[in-house]
């Protein structure tokens, strides 16, 4: 049951960390807390937190050449402007989230009071903070890019062991990911292996902002992850990051799954009536192939089916041969449920149901 705080569940991640910049954070936060309003979906909007001075070691903070230094250094937030950003999301509806990616970001989050916490791929199986995680006792998601097997495994086992919520991410760890590079079919087989968690999807690909969460829905997905942004300040909106027009097209895409996928595939659908009513038009109605006296018993001999079905007749579904008739029936007339001695005649609520259908 704890597992449903992850049920149809959006997770927006603040690409590159607004760059370093709260207001721009800020106005990242208020456009897309009004989609979410707008759209009316369950959201999270997730922050990346490190510890910069204790994630780089000292003698590589000038070695801007280096990538991931370098962007880790650039979008560097004191924590008040953390804690602002935090006030925003909560003001704008949306649920607190964080990636810590160090042991002392571990310990802002619950500064903060963060509710859920991801494990980025890269951390998969980074056992010092994994258990600092654990030690939260928070919801945690989890993405899977890049890992092995007994990765996720050993994973899946340390949180249920500890009963703390863990979703599953399918995740391609490439950005951006071209359509062919995806693997959707990989939430089958982790919906397979680990039938107790929720398995979600995080994505990176940039064609289109229908098809992958329309198909992961199909495939059982129930969390969904993108990186997001917006256009501003001149600083460009990398390709696998989502705008609010992009998002708000894709929180529509997985409603239109939900509304075209229907009941959830563990139960049998409830038909709706106006499908039984159609169908009920297709079924033959059971008629007289003579005149039957009072007391007859029905025998195949007696009867004939055809269209249409009438009003209060039993059709081919309820004949059951050796009814007794309470009523005398002529030739080429319906047999109808108060003519016979019937199990189904002392049903009121069938009987009822017999007398609607049919012209």
């Amino acid at each position: 049951m704890h597992q449903r705080i992850f049920e149809d569940l959006f997770v927006l991640e603040l690409a590159n960390n607004h760059w370093g910049h709260l207001e721009r954070g800020l106005k990242i936060v208020t456009d897309f807390s009004r989609i979410v309003r707008f759209n009316n979906v369950r959201a999270a909007i997730k922050l990346q937190l490190r510890d910069v001075d204790a994630f780089i070691h000292a003698d590589f903070r000038d070695r801007t050449d280096i990538r991931y230094i370098k962007k880790t250094l650039d979008t560097r937030l004191p924590y008040d402007d953390y804690a602002e950003l935090v006030r925003a999301i909560r003001q704008g509806g949306c649920i607190t989230m964080a990636t810590p990616f160090d042991e002392r970001s571990v310990d802002l989050c619950v500064g903060l009071d963060i509710e859920l916490l991801k494990i980025a791929s890269s951390d998969l199986n980074d056992w010092i903070l994994i258990e600092k995680i654990a030690k939260t006792r928070k919801p945690v998601i989890v993405s899977t890019g890049g890992s092995s097997l007994k990765d996720i495994d050993d994973l899946v086992k340390f949180f249920a062991n500890r009963n703390i919520p863990l979703a599953i991410n399918h995740c391609v760890s490439l950005y951006p990911s071209e359509d062919n590079e995806l693997e959707i079919n990989q939430i089958d087989f982790l919906r397979e292996r680990y039938p107790y968690n929720v398995i979600g999807y995080s994505t990176h690909e940039y064609h289109d902002w229908t098809s992958s969460v329309m198909l992961a829905y199909a495939k059982g997905a129930r969390t969904f992850e993108r990186h997001i942004d917006i256009e501003a300040d001149g600083v460009p909106v990398s390709p696998y990051c989502s705008t609010p027009a992009q998002v708000d097209t894709w929180f529509k895409a997985w409603k239109k799954a939900v509304e075209m996928c229907g009941s959830p595939g563990t139960a049998k659908r409830i038909p709706q009536q106006r499908e039984i009513a159609y169908l009920d038009g297709l079924v033959r109605g059971v008629y007289a192939k003579r005149d039957l006296p009072v007391g007859h018993a029905l025998s195949d001999e007696d009867v004939y089916l055809a269209i249409p079905l009438q009003k209060g007749q039993i059709s081919c579904r309820e004949l059951m041969h050796g009814e007794v008739l309470l009523q005398a029936v002529p030739a080429n007339a319906p047999i109808r449920i108060d003519a016979i001695d019937s199990p189904y005649a002392t049903n009121e609520s069938l009987t009822a149901l017999i007398y609607k259908r049919g012209i």
